[in-house]
């Protein structure tokens, strides 16, 4: 997914642990056209950047695409970085200028890796009547951020959770459960579904910060309540997290978890570096159609997003505490 906004700032994509749970509420973003889909972003926000190397996450639907049109991302770059694919409802087309032309479905993980450089198109298709679903990305550490790109799928088996309800691991491990997707750093991407009035408290790894993301109404985290499209934000140091559904119906969470990232990054529109002169030539390698990004068979060369103007000032990364 490419990130839309006409004017993106450049982000602190340094996590900052802090004690207890944090509530990080979502911004409203549209992805662009008349008909613009909105989605709801959790990172990076005011109030947090970064959860372990996940950088970016947009939530959206239960949408019909009758009304918002659907998404319509045409070929758009990205740097330094893996895209997350997690559908609940729908189907999106994947092509990417690596040859790569995949269906993004329900249940099942897409993770491609933009290392060096890559671009992409995701398109809901014809047969989509309602999009649902998360889009998430990861910041690649810097020894491997050059990397060639890369393209990983993997249907996750869904497990009981002790008749409170289940789980699809698509990266990482949780709850006796794992996912072969091979990521860069230590990671957990989950799908988590409670059954009405129940509770869990899944084991954790204590050396990473979580990200509790709400799709349905309400939910307790470790006894903090957060809405729909919320994010709960959980530092190092717990070795479990307590997740309770007081509501009637199923609740469905996504957890991402992960070591803090220990490396200060910018993030640009689709870009993650390390300088302001690295963002300004991914951003003219783009504009002038350079190698760096190849093409996206089936679309018209002209046919593509083009990058929005860099703010006048330098980029910076924001130091984290202690690291100044």
């Amino acid at each position: 997914m490419s990130n839309l906004e006409d004017d993106p700032h450049a982000i602190d994509c340094s996590g900052t642990p802090s004690e207890g749970v944090e509530v990080v509420t979502p911004r409203e973003v549209p992805l662009g056209g008349l008909r613009a889909m909105t989605v709801n972003r959790t990172l990076p926000t005011r109030d947090r950047s970064m959860v372990g190397a996940w950088c970016f996450a947009d939530h959206y639907g239960p949408e019909p695409v009758s009304s918002s049109g659907g998404m319509r991302v045409h070929p758009h770059p990205h740097t330094g970085l893996q895209t997350v694919s997690w559908l609940f409802d729908g189907e999106i087309e994947h092509r990417d200028s690596a040859g790569v032309q995949a269906m993004v479905l329900p249940g099942e993980i897409n993770l491609m890796s933009a290392g060096h450089g890559i671009s992409h198109s995701e398109m809901s298709t014809d047969a989509t009547d309602v999009l649902h679903g998360v889009q998430l990305w990861v910041a690649l550490p810097d020894a491997v951020r050059d990397d060639p790109h890369g393209f990983q799928h993997h249907v996750p088996e869904q497990v009981q959770l002790g008749g409170a309800g289940t789980v699809r691991v698509f990266i990482g491990e949780i709850a006796g459960s794992s996912s072969p997707i091979v990521t860069a750093t230590p990671l957990l991407g989950a799908e988590i579904v409670l059954d009405p009035r129940s509770e869990i408290a899944p084991a954790v790894d204590e050396a990473f910060e979580h990200g509790v993301l709400l799709d349905t109404d309400r939910l307790l985290v470790d006894g903090v309540e957060i809405g729909r499209g919320s994010l709960a934000y959980v530092g190092p140091g717990a070795t479990a997290i307590r997740l309770t559904n007081p509501t009637d119906s199923q609740a469905r969470v996504i957890l991402l978890g992960g070591r803090p990232f220990d490396e200060d990054v910018i993030m640009w529109w689709n870009f993650v570096g390390r300088t302001h002169d690295e963002i300004v030539e991914y951003r003219m390698e783009w504009e002038s159609a350079a190698e760096r990004f190849g093409r996206v068979e089936g679309w018209d060369p002209a046919d593509r997003i083009p990058a929005p103007p860099l703010p006048t000032s330098r980029l910076k990364p924001r130091k984290r505490p202690g690291h100044e």
